[in-house]
């Protein structure tokens, strides 16, 4: 149909007919079926309406079904995902200020955009934002500047979250403007058409706001760039944290010698465990530890600035690890097709972290969620014939390098030969906390300073995504404009992340997975675990090629499983990452998996919501270990005997934390409230009893000191108790620990340790509970009850640990005729 230009009505006319051909344009919808859940939901208002928590109270349905979910539970606790409002109706239009775009909300308020073009999705995507995600996006503008600028000691999104009042300067502003439109640009054409996108998703959000009548600053190129960067800080980086670990290996070494407190810190180093869980089998070896490594430094232990340490401490706990899929081949699937379900846990907030937009648009058929700064592309989703979705990768993006300081002055130092000045940042101020202002050297910002060998140094910090953030959105531009038709441009689409993401993929017939992220190779003379020193002479020296990270298509296990674990074998963890060992979340939904040969969409869900509940700590290896430790010994007490017998037990009844009845309680009784009271008793004992109460204290500043449901049952120095007290029972790894922990080897001791651990946790819950017999104690599931940060939702669900910023239950049965 060719318009030409009319007026008034035969405009109208025009614009129809064109919709109406972007409509019949749409492609074809291969899903044999596809669900999803948002349980923040589509409404993002400070008076949230009674509807808000519609998809909240659905999810929380599946939850006390455990592993007996079936197909109708699919139904009756996700929603469709298929393209257009067939089903979800009662729909209401939405009227919008552009012709070409049309929006139609469904009963869950999820839009249906049609658009003529991309630029009129863009727009549209810009105006459903600031329609549902106003407050949020006010709250979040300002404070994601911190994030961009990598701004020592500011953890972007606690400020969010904490709705605090923050003001940028204009220095702060061209920076990231400068930075990310360059970063743009040098991408040719793909980075010049995303730039459009943006530009046309500002306008949007503006036409919104001044409908509205906000007070808000209209909206910039600067704010999305912005968001991206927040995005990335937390969930797209790893590393980053050698200084603090550097000390605790001068700690070590001045403690127990050199060689042997070298050994005890590759041992919780974890840099490479052939014991760990991965998702891909092939080896990826990637930034081998050198035998010698001149180009690295040791801090001196206890030397670290308070402002340097509280900077260094506050970026490792920014990065947050939740996110799982489960992705199961054809061959192992009743329906012959791969099943998919999977999706990123981000928390839970109200108004929600993500929004769901369905697109249409010659060309363009996806579904999924959205980001605020998503700049008309989705972050999580499907298209006709295929589904994406991300967990946190983790990988060792981000460096600290130490800077030789020269002239007696804190702020210059040795670059290349020459003293140079150090650069200055003012890039707002944080109201009630003061201004942030901060030096920056060719490494990127100082944290602070130190000492190396009594030397005063600085320590800087270096990310290979700073300036790059506003790339990630090529990954999702590609997957939404229908650009990925099979693996091989899956693969090319997700390989464009500056990000660390491991994605997942599934259509009709594949399954794959692609670890992202703008990897360095560094130099052959330093050790990645330890802090480079910045002269000049070991730099990085380029990026990972994108053949070498870690990938597979139709694994032989007929199966991808990743709940953040490491994404291949030989893949080292990054330095901040002390986790990644013999005992791991994931391993429960492997488990859920292995029940069967062959499944469907639904016993797939069963296996992850089984293990959403489930205590890692009992249902994991690390109660084989405990067992065996104190195996063929009379307990101390008929107490704690019996405190172990409850564990063993719930344990064979599957360690979940369910309240089914909704009584406030934990079904199985006292267990959980045991093992949360006895683990990091346990633990502090093990690892005393050789380190000494001070370095044990200063390693669990760095790994946490208990695994549970606070941490998402990740770190808490697990992993180095499972392994010891396994090693210690007689089983063999093919990973060994160098250094026996508990007891210092001897087992009679180690097993006194843990048996008075037992003991003491028996008194402490006696006393609390008032009543010495365990059998009546009980364990508090109202405390555990997930509330939507910051309080606007007054709803509550259940505890659970599962995918929260979407989840997405799919299968595929054809496909487009372009392929691969």
């Amino acid at each position: 149909m060719r318009c030409r230009r009319p007026v008034a009505r035969a405009a109208a006319i025009c614009a129809a007919a064109l919709l109406a051909l972007s409509a019949n344009a749409a492609a074809k919808d291969y899903a044999g079926t596809a669900l999803n859940i948002i349980p923040s939901g589509q409404w993002g208002s400070a008076g949230a309406p009674p509807a808000a928590s519609e998809q909240a109270e659905m999810y929380d349905g599946l939850t006390p079904l455990f592993d007996q979910v079936g197909a109708a539970d699919l139904r009756r606790f996700f929603k469709p995902q298929t393209f257009g409002t067939r089903g979800q109706c009662p729909c209401t239009v939405e009227r919008v200020p552009r012709r070409g775009v049309r929006i139609v909300r469904d009963r869950y308020n999820v839009p249906h955009i049609t658009g003529r073009n991309r630029l009129d999705l863009d727009w549209a995507a810009g105006w459903v934002l600031a329609t549902d995600r106003a407050l949020l996006m006010s709250l979040g503008r300002y404070p994601a500047r911190f994030a961009a600028l990598d701004a020592p000691g500011v953890d972007a999104f606690s400020l969010v979250t904490s709705l605090s009042s923050v003001q940028v300067t204009a220095q702060a502003d061209r920076i990231i403007e400068r930075e990310q439109t360059r970063a743009l640009r040098a991408r040719g054409r793909e980075g010049r058409a995303l730039l459009r996108d943006i530009d046309e998703y500002v306008k949007g959000i503006n036409a919104r706001l001044r409908h509205d009548g906000s007070t808000q600053a209209p909206w910039r190129r600067v704010d999305v760039y912005a968001i991206n960067a927040l995005a990335g800080q937390i969930f797209g980086q790893g590393g980053g944290d050698e200084t603090r670990r550097s000390m605790l290996l001068d700690g070590l070494t001045r403690k127990l010698g050199a060689a042997a407190g070298r050994r005890v810190f590759d041992d919780l180093s974890q840099r490479v465990d052939d014991d760990t869980s991965v998702t891909i089998g092939k080896r990826f070896p990637y930034g081998a530890v050198p035998k010698r490594a001149p180009g690295s430094a040791v801090v001196d232990n206890g030397s670290m600035s308070p402002t340097a340490l509280a900077a260094t401490a506050n970026a490792t706990v920014a990065h947050r690890d939740m996110s799982n899929f489960l992705i199961v081949s054809g061959r192992r699937s009743t329906n012959g097709h791969p099943l998919f379900v999977a999706g990123p846990q981000i928390g839970y907030f109200y108004p929600g972290l993500t929004l769901e937009m369905d697109l249409r648009a010659p060309g363009i058929q996806a579904r999924g969620a959205a980001m605020p700064g998503g700049a008309g592309n989705l972050l999580i989703g499907r298209g006709p014939d295929f589904a994406w979705s991300l967990t946190s990768a983790g990988s060792d993006t981000n460096d600290q390098f130490v800077e030789t300081l020269c002239g007696g002055s804190d702020a210059k130092y040795l670059y290349r030969g020459r003293c140079r000045r150090m650069g200055f940042v003012d890039a707002g101020t944080i109201v009630g906390r003061g201004a942030v202002k901060y030096r920056t050297t060719v490494h990127g910002p100082v944290l602070g300073y130190a000492t190396v060998k009594g030397r005063r140094v600085a320590i800087s910090f270096q990310r290979s995504s700073r300036g790059k953030d506003i790339l990630w959105q090529l990954a999702f531009k590609r997957f939404t404009d229908g650009r990925v038709t099979g693996v091989r441009s899956f693969f090319a689409a997700a390989a464009t992340s500056p990000f660390t993401f491991n994605v997942g993929y599934a259509d009709d017939r594949d399954i794959a997975m692609y670890s992202t992220g703008l990897l360095p190779i560094r130099d052959r003379r330093t050790d990645p675990r330890l802090p480079t020193i910045g002269t000049g002479r070991y730099e990085w020296k380029g990026w990972l090629p994108a053949r070498a990270h870690p990938q597979v298509v139709n694994p032989r296990s007929g199966q991808l499983v990743n709940w953040n674990n490491k994404p291949a074998a030989g893949f080292p963890s990054a330095d901040d990452n002390w986790s990644q060992g013999s005992t791991q979340r994931n391993q429960m939904l492997e488990a859920g998996l292995k029940q069967r040969s062959k499944h469907d969409l639904a016993s797939v869900t069963a296996a992850m919501n089984a293990a959403a509940t489930q205590d890692l700590r009992v249902q994991g290896t690390l109660l084989d270990g405990i067992g065996a430790v104190l195996a063929g010994s009379p307990a101390p007490s008929a107490r704690s005997q019996q405190l172990l017998d409850l564990l063993v037990r719930w344990r064979a009844a599957g360690a979940s934390r369910l309240d089914r009845d909704l009584d406030g309680l934990i079904d199985a009784g006292p267990a959980a409230a045991i093992v949360d009271e006895l683990y990091p008793r346990i633990a502090d004992k093990v690892f005393e009893s050789l380190l000494g109460a001070d370095l044990t204290a200063q390693l669990t500043s760095l790994t946490g000191r208990t695994n549970g449901p606070a941490s998402g049952f990740t770190g808490g120095r697990i992993n180095y108790l499972d392994k010891d007290l396994r090693a210690l029972t007689g089983t063999r790894f093919r990973s060994p620990l160098g250094t026996r922990f508990c007891g210092s080897g001897d087992l009679a001791a180690c097993r006194a340790s843990i048996w008075q651990a037992f003991e003491e946790a028996g008194a402490a819950l006696a006393a609390a509970r008032g009543s010495e017999d365990p059998a009546q104690w009980t364990s508090d599931a109202t405390r555990e009850r997930i509330r939507f940060a910051p309080g606007l939702l007054p709803t509550t669900i259940r505890y659970t640990n599962r995918p929260s910023g979407i989840q997405q239950v799919i299968t595929f049965t054809g496909h487009r005729r372009i392929r691969r």
